[in-house]
């Protein structure tokens, strides 16, 4: 029997669908929940959506209660490469657990993961919501663009850079990452190097910024967004599209 394999090419050892998936991701944890919800079992303190999400936490992405997940058993745990350790995923596995890594930075990288994982959990399935998301975000960016700098921490300062899934999105938008060209994927810089920005857009995670906590420390406009609308991929893109359209328009 051919093995499906995750996005790292690693062979996943699924042998029936699975039934009892924990999930430390929570981007994936929402879309797992919207197309198969009756299988979750398990997911981090930070999987917050659906709100009414009633499963066992597992602690957080970074330090998930492995002890605690081999104990449930669970026939599939979903992570991803960015977001959890990878001790923590050769744990699991050593433990006899079957693990499915995403690696995710494009919009079309995410669409294409989601539908492999969702067919593997759902199989023959096609989630109304993933469809819609597709549709939304399969239009031109506008023509007109307006460069942006993205900070997703303080102290000390962290930016969005490129090869990362919120520049991606951002330039669907018809937006310019002024930090694109800074090494790394969230380069340290200080805040005055922001001042080429059109806009900077000061999202509530990783670092919760706030009308007091971050516009003061830029020359440019700035407008509070949600940083789950640019950092996941799952049923919020359906709405994401027009929030942040509407907030780099009235922004500006």
């Amino acid at each position: 029997m051919t093995l499906p394999e995750d996005d790292l090419g690693h062979p996943v050892p699924l042998g029936s669908v699975p039934g009892r998936v924990v999930s430390l991701v929570p981007s994936l944890t929402e879309a797992i929940a919207h197309t198969v919800p009756e299988a979750v079992v398990g997911a981090t303190v930070w999987c917050t959506h659906p709100p009414d999400l009633a499963v066992e936490r597992l602690r957080g992405t970074k330090n998930p209660h492995v002890r605690r997940i081999v104990e449930l058993a669970p026939d599939l745990v979903v992570a991803n490469r960015e977001e959890n350790r990878e001790r923590h995923v050769l744990q699991l596995r050593e433990a006899g657990i079957p693990v499915w890594v995403t690696d995710i930075r494009t919009l079309t990288e995410a669409f294409a993961s989601l539908h492999r994982l969702l067919d593997a959990l759902a199989p023959g399935s096609s989630p109304a919501w993933l469809s819609d998301a597709e549709s939304v975000w399969g239009g031109p960016a506008p023509a007109e663009r307006i460069r942006v700098a993205v900070p997703i921490w303080r102290d000390p300062w962290m930016f969005v850079g490129a090869d990362t899934f919120a520049h991606d999105l951002l330039a669907r938008l018809g937006a310019e990452n002024v930090f694109a060209g800074l090494p790394g994927r969230y380069p340290e810089t200080d805040p005055d190097e922001a001042d080429g920005a059109d806009l900077v857009l000061l999202p509530d995670e990783p670092y919760a910024f706030s009308a007091g906590d971050g516009p003061e420390a830029f020359a440019p406009p700035s407008v509070l967004v949600s940083g789950r609308d640019l950092t996941w991929y799952g049923p919020s893109l359906v709405q994401a599209h027009e929030r942040l359209s509407r907030a780099l328009v009235s922004g500006s």
